[in-house]
């Protein structure tokens, strides 16, 4: 990375990508995906697999993502391994190694052609180590993300392009990625060599699901414990939520500010524990949980992202390993009395669970279906559909 005190770094020869920060800092690198620009906050995620899952998790939306594991496509990508299909996840990556080649027998397209026809730019041959440790001292920075062939990038415009955009806080980008409208969910858990079952159709509870953006994967979780799940999108108004006769609530992951979302989705979860209707809320949905019931969310200084975070339970001090995305978190300096936090990260100490006293409503900061990611936390998809009846 450049020094922002001096001019930047001179292209070098072969530089097809730049990567170009709001403080004038520039990565150069190699270029692949998509052609073009893409303007979003920089953050970095330490999981080492799953960067298909990563790359198409619509709470990604508005960021370019830095991936710390070295080599990223090697694998290359298929149909199977989408967490959305048709809503915008991160608008780019970078990475350290060149992609290579697919050596697996899933694949069926590079990353580099998969990138490309989705509009996604990829930059390979950077620092990822410098970068990440940037983002640790000085915090996740506004940037552009650029691909050119050629080679021609005009810095002092993608400088002041990067220093015009306004940043994620503040930002509602649930209704963004949130689907339009409301749809019974019919896919079931992946098997090697069969796809994904089809969600069975019995006298299951019947869980009416928010959709912030939500994982693919969060909903087929949720069948896998035993429920019956009807999808609404996140501007869902309380009265046709309690149309529906839902036995429990989940509010779902999301990308953006929590207290932008927070001014639609809160009455509409308070509603809901008026009414002591169970409720399960995840990443997103946890942090609107918390704003529901009184406590205050906050920007965090570089977010938590990747696939082996340690939290702690509080109620029998285990740690689980989970997957992470976010980049705020409920203040935990500000829960209310009756709010009690059941989980917090053993990396910052910030919180990571809740549950609401007298009430079946609890959430949890990180991502239990484990998309990419280890399967510590499934428990609390039974746990949430066991207090459905």
């Amino acid at each position: 990375m450049a020094d922002p005190a001096h001019t930047h770094a001179p292209k070098p020869a072969g530089a097809t990508g730049v990567l170009v920060l709001a403080d004038g800092s520039v990565a150069w690198g190699r270029g692949f995906g998509a052609e073009g620009k893409a303007v979003g906050e920089v953050c970095f995620n330490t999981a080492m697999t799953g960067y298909q899952e990563v790359m198409t998790d619509p709470s990604y939306a508005g960021q370019v993502v830095t991936f710390t594991f070295p080599h990223i496509g090697n694998v290359g990508t298929n149909p199977e391994d989408m967490e959305s299909h048709d809503v915008p996840g991160a608008v780019g990556c970078v990475v350290r190694e060149d992609v290579t080649e697919p050596a697996n027998f899933r694949a069926i397209e590079p990353l580099q052609a998969w990138l490309a026809a989705r509009g996604k730019i990829g930059l390979s041959g950077v620092d990822t180590r410098a970068l990440t440790r940037r983002i640790r001292l000085l915090g996740a920075p506004n940037a552009v993300i650029a691909h050119d062939p050629e080679g021609n990038f005009d810095i002092p415009a993608l400088i002041a392009e990067a220093k015009a955009w306004p940043g994620l806080e503040g930002m509602d980008l649930a209704r963004v990625v949130s689907r339009d409208e409301q749809a019974d969910w019919e896919g079931g858990i992946w098997h090697l060599g069969q796809g994904y079952a089809r969600s069975p159709r019995d006298a299951r509870p019947h869980v009416v699901a928010v959709d912030y953006g939500a994982k693919d994967n969060i909903f087929r979780n949720l069948v896998r414990a035993g429920a019956r799940v009807t999808v609404v999108p996140a501007e869902t108004s309380l009265e046709t939520v309690l149309a529906l006769e839902p036995a429990g609530v989940f509010l779902s992951n999301g990308p953006g500010d929590p207290a932008a979302t927070g001014v639609y989705a809160v009455p509409l979860i308070q509603g809901l524990l008026e009414r002591d209707i169970p409720v399960f809320g995840i990443c997103l949905g946890h942090q609107m949980l918390g704003l529901a019931a009184g406590a205050k969310t906050v920007k965090m200084h570089q977010g938590h992202r990747g696939a082996n975070h340690p939290v702690k339970r509080h109620a029998d001090s285990v740690v689980e390993i989970t997957s992470m995305n976010h980049g705020f978190a409920v203040d935990n300096s500000t829960l209310p009395e009756g709010v009690v936090e059941t989980h917090v990260s053993l990396f910052d100490g910030s919180n990571c669970g809740i549950e609401i006293a007298g009430k079946k409503a609890f959430g949890v900061q990180y991502h239990p279906e484990a998309s990419p990611g280890p399967q510590d936390s499934f428990y609390l998809f039974e746990k949430f559909v066991g207090m459905l009846g």
